[in-house]
């Protein structure tokens, strides 16, 4: 395909013979456009926001077979989910890596010792291939000695299992999308889709707004797949097509606090709350803690989702409740977030009943005049990879040829590459000790960039002040260089200030959600990409008023907050 002049839409995209176009750059979409670009097919990835904007974003960052999913008898989509955190844990090592959980029981959980423990034995009989350590059961003595902060008031003892963390969801998203970029899809964010094109009785295309640029263009497949997530039925709305509600997502929120006393160290706490007996996460993260999540039907803006009050402070009361030393209020919150599930619509029972698994809808299967459509509903961020290859399989059979092998288990995701070096370990030591960077500095770029954390250092070109981090009174794991400002425009598809303070360097979700560098990393995009000032005032305005939806500290303190 071919660019006309400056223009970002290439100007023979109407007439480009794609056989895919999916709508939807979150985790599913991202990972289904990979995965289909790498066995060949001409791929359109387009989203109304930047990847990974969405849901992928407000995830409670685990990679986890979902331990809760055995009181509902979802058997295989706890397998399903273990088998794949195996591999992610493979072919995305600086992103997602093994965590330790303790499951504390008390005399009034709902779930007593012997249930706790007949549950680990099940999970670890679903994982049976897994490299990961197996539970074991802690007395109240062996708890307390790794935990001293918890309650010990009526603490029986607790379960110690392993599961995986993300840090970076965002990036594990990103690097789908590059990948999928690399490989010849055609990846356009901030590209809205207004009308699925229908001919004949089929989908054979969209038509859309460059929400960046202006103009509608249209792109046209035999096949597109809905991936919008929470969005699928407005998606589906701008065909007359959603007769019936398809998603019935689910409110969760977030918290993001300093470590505080008695809080676990090396290990996240999965605690069941004295409210109302759901289940709860305080997970070491990104130097700090994260505290969620809620689980409440929600029917308000799906493009401004904030957390309530009530909802921050049921999270504060049942921390404190469980670690009583943590002595949390509303002014320790660093900042919050908050976001809806893509769950399957239905309109009784309890929230937390409603499947995670996943649904690949083919609408000419239930309406035999709608061809050419597939919408995805449900799934979870740990099973991305193979949603992803169930759907190409399906696109392929759609198409009426031979699907060829999947390699998304065994292709390393960008920065998971490792090249000649024999791990990923051999190579961050090497890379800590030729960069000339200090070991935190090194150590963050390692674990946001991984494999190409050079390329990031190779865009300073010589100029030492890309590499040193932007604000000097941001600690240096959690801030962020000029150099990775370029490389995020340059290299991984970021269009906004935004999106490299948020999904590609991500310290917009450091304590300060970038408030303290936002100002300084437009400077860099005006001396070194051709940013006019206007522009870079503007960027760092539109990202100010995004940042307000996650309540952050600085704001409270410095001015009223309005969302």
């Amino acid at each position: 395909m071919e660019r006309n002049g400056s223009s970002r839409v290439p100007y023979d995209i109407g007439s480009y013979p794609f056989d895919l176009i999916v709508v939807g750059a979150g985790i599913n979409g991202a990972g289904i456009a990979r995965d289909a670009a790498m066995r060949g097919l001409k791929v359109l990835l387009i989203d109304k926001g930047d990847a990974a904007s969405g849901t992928t974003s407000w995830s409670t960052r685990l990679i986890h077979g979902g331990l809760r999913y055995l009181e509902y008898y979802e058997l295989y989509l706890v397998h399903e989910s273990l088998s794949e955190r195996e591999k992610l844990l493979n072919i995305a090592p600086h992103l997602v890596k093994p965590l330790p959980f303790i499951i504390p029981v008390y005399e009034y959980s709902k779930r007593g010792t012997a249930l706790v423990r007949l549950g680990m034995i099940g999970y670890d009989l679903l994982s049976w291939s897994k490299s990961l350590d197996r539970h074991k059961m802690l007395t109240r003595e062996e708890v307390l000695e790794r935990v001293p902060g918890l309650e010990p008031e009526s603490l029986l003892g607790a379960a110690m299992y392993y599961d995986g963390q993300v840090e970076y969801a965002e990036r594990l998203a990103v690097e789908n999308a590059v990948s999928a970029h690399e490989n010849g899809a055609v990846v356009l964010t901030y590209a809205e889709v207004e009308r699925l094109i229908v001919e004949n009785g089929n989908v054979v295309g969209v038509e859309f707004t460059d929400l960046l640029e202006g103009g509608r263009h249209t792109a046209r497949a035999p096949v597109t797949v809905n991936v919008a997530g929470p969005w699928v039925d407005e998606v589906l709305r701008k065909m007359d097509l959603a007769e019936e509600r398809m998603i019935g997502g689910t409110k969760g929120s977030h918290l993001v606090v300093d470590p505080f006393p008695g809080a676990p160290v090396n290990e996240a706490l999965y605690a069941e709350a004295r409210e109302d007996g759901r289940p709860y996460f305080i997970v070491p993260w990104n130097g700090r803690y994260l505290i969620g999540t809620t689980d409440i039907r929600y029917e308000g803006d799906l493009d401004l989702v904030v957390a309530d009050d009530e909802e921050i402070d049921y999270l504060i009361n049942e921390t404190n409740t469980v670690i009583p030393t943590a002595n949390l209020t509303r002014d320790k919150v660093l900042f919050t977030y908050s976001g809806v599930r893509p769950l399957p619509y239905e309109p009784e029972g309890a929230e937390g009943s409603v499947t995670r698994g996943h649904l690949i809808y083919d609408h000419a299967g239930h309406d035999p005049k709608i061809g050419g459509l597939f919408s995805i509903i449900g799934g979870k961020l740990t099973t991305y990879r193979n949603l992803s290859r169930e759907t190409v399989d399906a696109i392929y059979e759609k198409l009426g040829k031979k699907a060829p092998r999947c390699r998304t288990d065994e292709v390393p995701l960008p920065g998971g590459a490792i090249g000649s070096a024999t791990n990923f370990e051999e190579f961050a030591a090497d890379f800590k000790l030729t960069s000339g960077l200090s070991e935190e500095l090194a150590t963050r770029l390692l674990k946001l960039y991984g494999t190409r954390a050079p390329e990031v250092l190779a865009e300073a070109h010589g100029d030492p002040s890309l590499r040193v981090p932007l604000s000097p009174e941001t600690a240096v794991e959690t801030g962020i260089i000029g150099a990775e400002v370029l490389y995020a425009f340059r290299r991984e598809l970021a269009e906004k200030l935004g999106d490299a303070l948020l999904r590609r360097s991500m310290v917009g979700m450091g304590p300060r959600v970038a408030l303290d560098v936002d100002e300084a990393a437009a400077r860099v995009a005006v001396q070194h990409l051709g940013w006019s000032r206007e522009r870079a005032e503007r960027e760092v305005g539109e990202f100010r008023d995004y940042v307000r939806r996650y309540k952050p500290k600085d704001l409270r303190e410095n001015e009223p907050l309005e969302v």
